[in-house]
């Protein structure tokens, strides 16, 4: 395959067409910049050369700078990695040559592609290109001019709104707002960009440099009010989030300095951003999220993926119509299985009710939605499951009941059907001890709402084969989730890291802690909400159910805690009543109830653990860390027992099943962030004064004494998988 290079062909017109190759998308890897300084140079010397024309090969410009050298960054810690391209390729070769710069645009200008093409003096473009700047995504800002280019093109309100929400737009957008000149077919894009160049030779087009444009900048003080609103804007939204504000300081400054002063700000600034904890854990997130497609002994020994194109779902309660749901808008036929009819026609209503919520939210058409719904079928019996290809079973969480479904269904389904459970927290072994097709059974794990969660945790016993996971991956992505392979074990990846999550805060509120106090610690943390409001949100049959089975695994770290039970007993179910720790209210947001705290208050006098009858002094710190540092300390298990593949599978499940904050980069990596050693230091603290709940587990002290990260990989670990 040919290397990633930069080409240069004059053509007899006198035009230097200079193309980039570095597929699949002419990332702007290091020997693409070096190669484009060096192809400018020539084309500008050139006394054959009359204009230029910038392009990319294959059908695509550029989707921006390289992410990669950004992790090699991090990884050694050297910016010097990451070259000067805003003033020396973009602002002295591109936009200050003496020849006119035409960009030919197709297919994506994202990021570093889009500020190349900002950069040139005219912009044509192919029809339906997506053109934007995602950089705040990574923790970073634009980094080749693209915060002072982009205001002066479109104006500065949608400037904004495009690089603080990522927000792509279609060259279509972009044509009314100013950003492209010209939209022509892929065909003659390259005909019309060379003729564009040679007009603008000829004075026949004026030549623009977008950097000395102040026309669609308005004056002083609305760009300042502006400016004003989109911070107050971004505090609420991304409140721990350091590159919002850097973004619109360096917008400010080309505002009131000019454009050059604007630039060599954000080179300054994006150098300074490549190194925040932000940036290093939102890129660590970008990685890992891919390198979960890699299964050793699955997806790399040449197996062919099994097309799946009819599934039964048995259930159809709140997790079952949800993943029927994300099933039949990916094109896959359902059969839904119920007990009676009532069941069956309330499972199909909360389909058509979650189908009909994506079409008012503007997510499906209405076309797509009614062929989505043709592919459901509702059944009361057994008879359609002759030749479904895969089985999904959600019922509760009884084992004899899951038990009795799977001896039956392996009786009447293909001999090659995939049988899978939604079990939350089940041993898959007990569930499939009754069946003789062992190396079919595997745990498919929505999150609820399933059609809208993306993580689908696939659970593989030791039995289980290749191909089913493989064939169970396969359709994850084409339901939209991001699968993780994880062991089977009580919880198994994500509840079970998760488990001591709300056990934490239980110890907290019976050791005096203010139970409101501590949710918005929590929050502010950067998780949607508090264990309290989680727990009144999931509802307390949940957290009874899922406390019983942590409690029989590991009776060794397990907090009983009566509080649910005792509102229980007072009338409370949380949302689902109305009344929990908090009052829901129709279009009112949850208010913290006060006439919870006698039930607390006779909690803490059931448990009886605060030091000398009064409560603890902490600071917001130490809630956060006697909360989560028990979770870290359970993901420690998961990894030394070999439950996931790798520790960032462990990070991704963190986001995408507990909605840990992704600028933190998963639960594992903020632990490295934070240290192994401090959180050993505090769990043997708070293990001596406060039970076994915080006994810091082997793996975690092993990595501490010896100063390694928890996220290496260890020779000696054990595997579930």
């Amino acid at each position: 395959m040919a290397k990633p290079h930069v080409a240069l062909e004059v053509g007899n017109d006198g035009v230097a067409v200079i193309s980039m190759f570095n597929p699949p998308v002419n990332a702007l890897a290091l020997p693409i910049i070096a190669g484009l300084k060096e192809r400018f140079d020539e084309a500008t010397r050139r006394n054959d050369v009359q204009a230029i024309v910038l392009t990319g090969k294959n059908g695509k410009f550029s989707g921006g700078f390289d992410i990669g050298v950004m992790q090699k960054v991090h990884q050694t810690g050297d910016i010097s990695l990451v070259p000067d391209v805003s003033v020396d390729l973009v602002v002295n070769a591109i936009e200050d040559c003496k020849k006119p710069v035409v960009a030919a645009v197709e297919g994506l200008a994202l990021g570093g592609g889009l500020e190349l093409a900002m950069g040139c003096h005219a912009r044509i473009v192919a029809p339906k290109t997506q053109l934007g700047l995602p950089e705040l995504t990574l923790g970073v800002i634009p980094g080749f001019g693209g915060t002072q280019r982009l205001p002066r093109l479109v104006g500065l309100s949608k400037a904004i709104e495009m690089m603080l929400l990522s927000k792509p737009i279609t060259s279509e957008e972009g044509k009314k707002l100013g950003l492209v000149d010209v939209i022509v077919s892929s065909q003659e894009l390259l005909k019309v960009s060379r003729q564009s160049a040679l007009d603008i030779k000829e004075r026949r087009k004026p030549r623009m440099r977008s950097l000395h444009q102040t026309d669609k900048i308005g004056s002083l003080s609305e760009a300042r009010e502006l400016l004003t609103a989109a911070r107050q804007q971004a505090k609420k939204t991304a409140p721990n989030m350091p590159q919002h504000q850097a973004c619109l300081d360096v917008i400010e400054e080309g505002v009131v300095h000019g454009g050059y002063h604007g630039v060599l700000k954000e080179a300054k600034v994006f150098k300074e951003l490549v190194l925040s904890d932000t940036s290093k854990g939102l890129i660590h997130v970008f990685f890992s999220q891919r390198a979960t497609s890699k299964v050793p002994s699955v997806t790399d020994v040449g197996l062919k993926p099994t097309q799946i194109k009819k599934v039964a779902v048995i259930g159809g309660g709140l997790m079952g119509s949800g993943i029927a749901t994300g099933l039949i808008m990916s094109n896959i036929y359902v059969v839904l299985k119920e007990i009676n009819s009532d069941y069956l026609q309330k499972g199909i209503k909360m389909i058509e009710a979650n189908v009909r919520g994506l079409v008012t939210r503007g997510k499906l058409t209405q076309n797509k939605a009614d062929k989505a719904l043709s592919m459901l079928k509702g059944v009361l019996d057994y008879s359609e499951f002759r030749d479904v290809d895969m089985v999904i079973e959600a019922v509760v969480e009884s084992i004899p009941l899951k038990q009795k479904i799977f001896s039956e269904i392996e009786k009447v389904c293909p001999p090659y059907c995939i049988l899978a459970t939604n079990t939350s927290t089940i041993d898959l072994n007990k569930i499939g001890e009754k069946t003789s097709a062992q190396d079919r059974i595997i745990g498919a794990h929505f999150f609820s709402p399933a059609h809208i969660m993306p993580l689908l945790e696939i659970v593989r016993t030791g039995k289980t084969s290749a191909q089913v996971i493989l064939d169970l991956m396969t359709v994850g992505k084409s339901i939209k989730k991001v699968p993780v392979v994880v062991g089977n074990c009580t919880g198994f990846a994500v509840n079970r890291t998760f488990f001591p999550y709300a056990q934490g805060a239980h110890i907290l509120v019976n050791l005096g802690v203010d139970a409101f106090r501590i949710d918005k610690v929590i929050s502010n943390f950067g998780l949607p909400m508090g264990p309290f409001q989680l727990q009144d949100l999931s509802g307390y049959g949940v957290a009874v159910a899922v406390g019983k089975e942590f409690a029989n695994a590991f009776p060794d770290r397990t907090f009983l805690s009566p509080l649910v039970g005792l509102l229980i007993k007072s009338g409370r179910n949380g949302k689902n009543n109305g009344k929990g720790y908090y009052i829901y209210e129709k279009g009112s947001k949850p208010k913290p109830d006060p006439s919870v705290l006698p039930i607390i208050e006779e909690s803490r006098r059931l448990t009886n653990i605060m030091p000398n009858g009064r409560p603890i002094n902490v600071t917001d710190q130490e809630i956060v860390e006697m909360i989560l540092f028990p979770v870290v300390n359970e993901a420690c298990r998961v990894l030394d027992e070999g439950v996931v593949v790798r520790a960032s599978d462990l990070d991704i499940a963190s986001l995408l099943g507990m909605s840990f904050p992704s600028y933190r980069g998963g639960i594992v990596f903020w632990a490295d962030m934070v240290g192994a050693k401090h959180i050993y230091k505090s769990l043997k603290k708070w293990s001596q004064l406060y039970g076994n709940f915080f006994k810091p587990s082997r793996y975690l002290e092993e990595r501490a004494s010896k100063g390694m990260l928890l996220s290496a990989p260890a020779s000696s670990t054990r595997s579930r998988m």
